[in-house]
């Protein structure tokens, strides 16, 4: 069910690739369910009790009203149903494994190590967030290590566990309000981190971010990546650069190599960091899995490069929370231009928890354009809305924020304002992507 979400269909690539008949539905067809139809996948339009009709097994999120009238018929049939976390904790169990936790940077990070052990020619499979461009997938099969990106906004990932977790870091995100899978409190939330890297046979943790350290302390095994001086695995010699950033390994001391993320950002240099430990915990050739990284450009929606408007470098990213909001707004500072967002605030409950520091967080970029907020399925929350963070920005000193709803009018704004020494940030978790292509698309 839901087979066109993007971790529901990388489910189905995987079980599809390994020879089993698959099949699913979706409210509306997208780009990703013709994918997978071409790719000889079923997929049925709508959402009916007549699905539970000759099939085995039925794999549903837990966003599902467990009283929904598939389920209830598929149960009635005898057909087994089965939480999707449940199913990517028996791909976790079935051999070497990776498994990528924390509030941000999943979908880069587990890219990143799937690419740098194909690179350095251990053939992994991967269950990815995103599509990425050197799979053209968010699935890939093979016979090395399964790497997976492990979502905490599903509470059922805290019984699972893997060979080795790397936890990146742990926020507030996916907390309170009615979701079916959010968590209650953070503290709940930062528990559930702790017993996945309690049941996984070790733990790559970010030394730079703090706590990481005490949610860890029931691991068998613990490492460090980070800039601190306490990581085993660490990044000395930063070079950024308006592109990326050049640095040097090191293991406990010694020098691996050079190594290089194209990707701006501090953020995306721990990224790559750690799925160069996790190439050297498996024994790869540290050349040959950083010339991989050095290659890949990220995956879909994370510091996504569209294309260009009259010399202006257009991105997409994801960031929708403040922490990542910020780490965007450094990397298109890196990038030595003019930053330029199109902001689009999503979900009422996560504006009304962080307006004030996603108005801070934005304060960087030297023009921001506040979308209305992306409900996502909620309904809206009385007084919340996107002009509490264009305000407060203005209150704060800005003068280059503006809360401009129409879209039509912020394409007309840029096309006609911009320049070669500008980079142009489409940013949120909603539809605002669809800005960047139809800048790229039909700009003047």
């Amino acid at each position: 069910m839901g087979i066109g979400g993007i971790g529901m269909s990388a489910f189905a690539r995987l079980l599809h690739s390994r020879g089993h008949r698959v099949s699913g539905c979706d409210e509306a067809a997208t780009d990703l369910t013709r994918t997978l139809e071409r790719e000889g996948i079923t997929v049925i339009l709508g959402h009916g009790a007549g699905h539970a009709a000759d099939i085995d097994v039925l794999v549903a999120s837990e966003a599902v009203p467990k009283d929904h009238p598939e389920l209830a018929a598929a149960r009635e049939a005898g057909v087994r149903v089965r939480p999707r976390m449940e199913l990517l904790g028996e791909l976790l169990r079935a051999g070497p494994s990776v498994g990528v936790i924390g509030t941000h940077g999943k979908t880069t990070t587990t890219s990143m190590i799937a690419v740098a052990l194909d690179g350095a020619g251990l053939d992994p499979s991967a269950f990815v967030g995103g599509i990425v461009p050197e799979f053209g997938s968010n699935a890939r099969v093979g016979s090395g290590p399964f790497v997976a990106e492990v979502d905490e906004s599903d509470r059922a990932f805290a019984e699972l566990g893997c060979e080795t977790a790397v936890f990146t870091n742990a926020e507030d995100d996916h907390v309170g309000g009615n979701q079916a899978t959010y968590w209650e409190t953070v503290e709940e939330q930062h528990a559930g981190f702790a017993r996945f890297v309690a049941a996984s046979g070790r733990v790559l943790l970010c030394a730079d971010w703090p706590g990481l350290d005490a949610l860890s302390t029931g691991a068998p095994s613990q490492l460090r990546y980070g800039q601190s001086e306490s990581a085993d695995y660490r990044a000395v010699d930063l070079q950024p650069d308006p592109e990326g950033t050049t640095f040097t390994v090191l293991y406990r001391g010694e020098r691996l190599g050079e190594a290089r993320v194209g990707l701006p950002g501090t953020h995306n240099v721990l990224n790559a960091l750690a799925a160069l430990a996790v190439a050297h915990l498996y024994g790869a050739d540290f050349q040959q899995a950083a010339s991989a990284l050095a290659a890949f450009g990220g995956p879909g929606r994370r510091w996504q490069r569209v294309g260009e408007l009259n010399g202006a470098l257009i991105i997409d990213d994801y960031a929708h929370n403040a922490t990542k909001v910020g780490a965007a707004v450094q990397a298109a500072q890196q990038t030595g231009r003019r930053v330029r967002v199109v902001f689009q605030p999503h979900r009422y409950l996560r504006t009304q928890q962080s307006w004030p520091r996603l108005a801070d967080a934005l304060m960087g970029a030297d023009e921001v354009l506040v979308l209305d907020i992306a409900a996502a399925s909620e309904e809206p929350i009385e007084g919340i809305h996107a002009t509490l963070i264009s305000e407060r920005m203005a209150q704060l000193g800005h003068r280059g924020v503006r809360y401009l709803p129409e879209r039509g009018e912020v394409l007309r704004h840029l096309r006609h304002t911009a320049g070669p020494g500008d980079v142009i940030v489409t940013m949120g978790a909603g539809d605002v992507w669809k800005l960047a292509r139809e800048l790229t698309e039909t700009g003047e």
